[in-house]
């Protein structure tokens, strides 16, 4: 073993072939080959597996049991190994609390930072606050009318857990016997809380308890000092039948009462040696609403009458009740009902229109009837032919009393009063029933919007007006990477001497983070973004800058395809940053298809020769040079132009245009773009562009509205025209196929439904009266009971890795002795599962359903998987062409629109070939086509290219150029155009190859 290579010595993982291979460390190794060929199985499924194996066992046993374990990989050994780290495509997260700022841990340095330095204003009036004094709490507190009951309340603990026994001791000790723990009120005479000290409480200890009159003032006062000394400058204020007005006089807030408020009936006080002249009268009114208010010397606005809760780091938290905003609990979005969704046709009358409305109840006919009669209307009246103002009226309520009639045994009732109106209806009911069915019947109608009260931005009002340098820690979350980097870097300078001395170091961290982001071409994202949208590209990216931000040194660094996503002006980053984390002295493994990547790194292995079992082997190791001279290499041959993938000898005509008109989504600038009908379209631009948004968001969800009438609310526009030209749409997107080993292939697509439908029309089957259901491993019947039709059994090991063995029962055929004694053609339905898709499609000759199904998923170059492989052992390329396979197996009249979502991800140029040809067999069906994509060989094969730009985030969203990929290839302001030169033979452009590679700054000159 040499200490400069990892020795990889009779790997068997997955397809590798007993493979032995040394990689240089310290080096920039990629990892390419066909999809299928083992890149996957060496580089994470051998190598990161064993290196984070390794390391979870010099671990104590105790803490493995806490640890998700890694199985040990199928390899003799694996010597040299450094400590391992893995950078996948894997989203940041699912979570929708989950933001760029959060996953990046940006947010927890910020709310340092405004904890620490930031300056409170009111949300009121938007002055500066102050500080009270307890002389301005007496005063308030007198001010309310004469006679009201208060309790004077120290809060000493808030939110904390333990028993609190001691403290309760101590209390006593001090004189003070009544408290309120958690909102329930205890005598600490006769009556102790019992708390688990598991779970969080808040304990307020009851100083006074007092009859607002004037000639008490003395009394309040010293009250007031006592509660403030005991709870360190904060008091509570409790008021158990509150006057009118009481809430806003004080700044507080309704809480509900619990339990009994008053004590005993004498005229005892709380605290030792107090006087019981402002004793109350009689017991409290427990359970009525109350008035809770909090004061503190710390924080007070005296102008607008509003109390301040202690600036934590949690007080700008949105996953913390003590920043969150109240009206969305932080997630930024409430639900409402939609206008739009409530009325979907216009044109239907005014019986009919609303949707959620049935005329044939009378309740509602009633109304409707009476509303209709009072504007001089009738029920049939088309909806749309009503002036706006009597459509208002009808949707949130009658400006005047409306005349509602009602037949009863001794004749028609008439009552006058203001009709309600539908929305305001639906909103009352929705919040008022305890029917479960009415509440998911209303919800049909609602739509997903920004919260009101937030405006989005997630936290309460007081958290939002902290400042900072004059900035709220909102305003920053709304920045882009980039801003945000500017806004931080010129900080410093509106800072006192004292606050630049504490946000020093937190500054510090702050621009270095921002900084590994613009590296790695990010700074289009906005800090708000949230995790769950972001492309498995960008979520690697984004964990990518992290580990260049922890400066590690001597790391194995396993990272699966970076470039996707990024647009070919972005990968010098890209790059630039890999090389520099191998030259802190870490070994970089990447798995790849990126030539210019190739071209960059120090150590190419290239994985075949062929996907599937014909893969598992080295077919060459070297420099870029060495692959692209070795003629077996398939990878070497596109290297070395001796395959390519060809431009078409010509380019469709369109047949008409979808239109997509105002689109304003994101950044989207309030575009106009036509979608030619007929054709392959390829959308392209730099990262955030604004491709996506486009695509996904606006034309999409717009086309789904428009044509299947659902309740998905679609990017803003104004209209997409020429909806009559396509039949149908359908989106092919990044989403996973399954997460469970049950799901696989053969299921995904539908071939066995097909499969089970032949095996049920046996001889041996129908005799059994087997039908389809029985050849199904998901359900009981036919499938082994014993592992549930997996195939395998878990062994839990406690602190070692689970094992999965094969099922003793049905020795991993996953169905039981019965199912298995019918064949088709000698066959068993397990036999079939373990078939590649090329063996299947031989096997089942002369069943049209099945071999077209299976036809397509060899169309799309996987020729060589099985059909049973589960599907969370799919790379993601095999994964991304099943889920093509099966869309494309759902027949179609030929005036489908196909949107995609970078199709080519995962895909080396011997699979995107293949690719290329099913989409062109697509458009020359008579389907639309449109791609999402960077891939340059596929956008160079577009009929037409919508290229939008010119750079990513606030900078993007604009239509840089359209036409057909020459055109393109001719617009100096585009970029794509630029790096397009290359692929196209016909296309000039000034100066060498290698100058065309990295182009100078648009210009916006054509």
């Amino acid at each position: 073993m040499s200490k400069d290579y990892i020795d990889v010595r009779g790997a068997e993982e997955h397809n590798l072939k007993d493979l032995d291979i040394s990689i240089p460390r310290e080096q920039f190794n990629v990892v390419t080959g066909l999809s299928g060929s083992g890149k996957s199985s060496l580089a994470f499924q051998t190598v990161y597996a064993e290196g984070q194996r390794r390391y979870i066992e010099s671990l104590s046993a105790y803490a493995r049991n806490f640890l998700g374990q890694m199985d040990k990989p199928q390899v003799e050994a694996v010597e040299g190994l450094s400590p391992a780290i893995s950078i996948d495509q894997k989203n940041a997260a699912n979570n929708p609390r989950s933001t760029v700022g959060t996953v990046t841990e940006l947010h927890d340095y910020l709310r340092l930072l405004y904890a620490r330095v930031g300056t409170p204003h009111c949300p009121e009036c938007g002055r500066e606050v102050g500080e009270q004094s307890a002389q301005q709490m007496v005063q308030r507190v007198m001010a309310l009318p004469e006679g009201t009951r208060a309790m004077i309340a120290a809060p000493v603990v808030r939110d904390q857990k333990g028993a609190f026994e001691d403290l309760f001791d101590d209390l006593v000790a001090e004189g003070y016997t009544r408290v309120e723990v958690d909102g329930e009120s205890f005598d600490l005479s006769f009556d102790r809380p019992d708390l688990d000290e598991n779970y969080d409480h808040t304990i307020d200890v009851i100083v006074d308890r007092i009859v607002i009159r004037e000639e008490e003032r003395s009394r309040i006062t010293d009250s007031v000092e006592t509660a403030l000394e005991k709870a360190q400058g904060v008091l509570k204020l409790i008021v158990p039948d509150p006057p009118d007005g009481a809430g806003e006089q004080l700044g507080g807030s309704v809480a509900r009462a619990t339990g009994d408020l008053s004590g005993a009936d004498d005229a005892d006080t709380d605290t030792a040696g107090d006087d019981a002249s402002s004793s109350w009268d009689g017991d409290g009114d427990a359970g009525k609403d109350r008035l809770d208010v909090e004061f503190s010397e710390e924080l007070a606005c005296s102008h607008c009458g509003i109390d301040f809760s202690e600036i934590e780091t949690r007080s700008f938290s949105f996953n913390s009740p003590h920043g969150a905003c109240p009206e969305c609990d932080g997630i930024g979005e409430t639900k409402e009902i939609d206008e739009k969704l409530v009325v979907r046709d216009t044109s239907k009358p005014i019986r009919d229109v609303f949707e959620a409305w049935s005329y044939s109840r009378s309740y509602y006919r009633t109304r409707l009837d009476a509303v209709a009669e009072h504007f001089g209307v009738s029920v049939d009246t088309p909806f749309e032919e009503l002036p706006d103002d009597v459509q208002r009226q009808f949707l949130y309520g009658t400006d005047e009393q409306v005349v509602f009639r009602r037949e009863t045994k001794n004749g028609v009732r008439r009552k006058e009063k203001r009709f309600e109106g539908v929305l305001p209806n639906l909103e009352r009911r929705y919040v008022e029933t305890e029917s479960e069915r009415t509440r998911e019947h209303i919800e049909d109608y609602m739509a997903v919007t920004t919260c009101p009260a937030c405006e989005g931005t997630r936290l309460n009002p007081q958290s939002r007006s902290v400042l900072v340098a004059g900035t709220s820690i909102t305003e920053v979350n709304r920045m882009s990477i980039g801003d945000a980097l500017a806004h931080f870097e010129g900080l410093e300078a509106e800072l006192t001497d004292r606050e630049r001395t504490i946000a020093e170091e937190i500054l510090k961290e702050i621009r270095a983070r921002l900084g590994f982001m613009e590296e790695v071409g990010l700074e289009y994202l906005t800090l708000d973004r949230e995790a769950s949208t972001l492309s498995g590209g960008e979520s690697q990216r984004i964990r990518l800058a992290t580990q260049v931000g922890s400066g590690l040194v001597g790391v194995l660094y396993v990272l699966d395809e970076p470039s996707i996503g990024l647009h070919q002006r972005d990968n010098d980053r890209l790059l630039n940053t890999l090389e520099g984390l191998r030259d802190l002295g870490n070994t970089l493994l990447v798995v790849e298809h990126d030539e210019e990547t190739m071209r960059r790194a120090d150590s190419i292995i290239d994985m075949g020769p062929g996907p599937g079992k014909r893969g598992g082997e080295v077919v060459v190791q070297g420099d870029f040079e060495d692959v692209v001279d070795c003629e077996e290499s398939i990878t070497g041959d596109y290297l070395a132009g001796r395959r390519e993938i060809p431009v078409p000898d010509e380019r469709r005509e369109r047949d008409g245009e979808l239109v997509v008109r105002g689109a304003r989504q994101h950044n989207l600038s309030n575009l106009d773009v036509e979608i030619p009908i007929g054709q392959f379209t390829a959308v392209t631009g730099v990262s955030g562009s604004g491709k996506s948004t486009l695509v996904h968001e606006v034309l999409y969800k717009g086309l789904v509205r428009r044509m299947n009438d659902t309740d998905v609310n679609p990017g803003e526009h104004d209209a997409i025209d020429g909806l009559e030209e396509i039949e149908t749409v359908r989106l092919i997107d990044q989403s996973p196929i399954g997460r469970t080993p049950r799901s696989n292939p053969a299921t995904y697509t539908g071939v066995f439904d097909h499969i089970r439908e032949l095996f049920a029309e046996t001889k041996r089957s129908k005799q059994r009266g087997y039908e389809k259901g029985r050849f199904s491993f998901n359900v009981k019947g036919g499938r082994c009971e014993e592992c549930g039709g997996q195939g395998t059994v878990k062994i839990e090991m406690n602190f070692l890795s689970d094992v999965y063995v094969p099922c003793e029962e049905c020795d991993g055929a996953r169905y039981n002795d019965e199912t298995l004694e019918v064949t088709y053609k000698d066959a068993t339905i397990a036999d079939v599962l373990e078939m590649s898709v090329a063996e299947a499609y031989d096997f089942f000759e002369g069943h049209t359903g099945i071999r077209r199904r299976l036809k397509l998923l060899k169309d799309v170059g996987l020729g060589y998987m099985q059909l049973g492989q589960p599907s969370t052992t799919l790379s993601g390329g095999e994964a991304q062409r099943v889920k093509l396979a099966e869309e494309l197996g759902k027949k179609d009249s030929g005036d489908t629109l196909y949107l995609l979502d970078e199709p080519t991800t995962g895909l080396h140029k011997e699979d995107e070939r293949k690719l290329i040809d099913v989409l062109h067999r697509l458009t020359a069906d008579g389907n639309s086509v449109v791609v999402i994509e960077h891939e340059l060989d596929l956008v160079k094969n577009a009929d037409h290219v919508i290229d939008l730009g010119p750079e990513g985030g606030e900078g993007g969203g604009e239509v840089v150029a359209t036409g057909t990929p020459e055109e393109i290839a001719r617009v100096e302001a585009s970029y794509t155009g630029r790096y397009l030169r290359d692929h196209l033979p016909d296309v000039d452009a000034e100066g060498p190859r290698s100058d065309r590679r990295k182009p100078a700054k648009a210009t916006g000159d054509d």
